[in-house]
């Protein structure tokens, strides 16, 4: 593990979740929109949008594990994660009585986005933990390559 790879840890997961709050925000913004894109010439409701997130490194759990029980030292080294995709949720869109709605079908019934403004709630403050977390940690690692550079002089 190299000197200022926590920096770079650190710094991969605060841009993911500075782009997993995009996406909550997003999806808080659409959560009334009933035409978010034109299939086959009709419209459809905006889609909930996730961040899917992998790991940089090429170790898996398992050889790590496996390397911690053996009593060698295992050859890990965190490298932070990605963004491996932004996928659309694909549950059922709510369908709401609302003949009066210029988009209410022949029963009266409008489709609305699956966005849960709960859910939505819950997941940007799990990210905003999350964001703080790593910059806590990020700061830390700052001050103590600082304190040990004051100990050289």
């Amino acid at each position: 593990m190299g000197l200022f790879s926590s920096f770079d840890i650190s710094a991969s997961a605060l841009t993911a979740n500075r782009l997993r709050m995009d996406v909550v925000a997003s999806n808080i913004a659409n959560a009334q929109t009933t035409r978010g894109r034109l299939v086959n010439g009709e419209w459809q409701p905006y889609r909930r949008k996730m961040v899917e997130l992998t790991p940089r490194s090429n170790q898996s759990f398992k050889n790590v594990l496996q390397a911690a029980r053996s009593n060698t030292k295992p050859s890990f080294s965190g490298n932070g994660v990605k963004v491996s995709g932004i996928v659309e949720d694909q549950t059922p869109f709510k369908r709401v009585y609302q003949p009066d709605h210029p988009d209410a079908d022949e029963q009266g019934y409008v489709s609305l986005p699956n966005v849960d403004l709960l859910r939505e709630m819950a997941d940007l403050n799990m990210i905003t933990r999350s964001y703080e977390a790593n910059a806590n940690a990020f700061n830390s690692a700052k001050s103590m390559y600082q304190k040990a550079l004051e100990i050289g002089r």
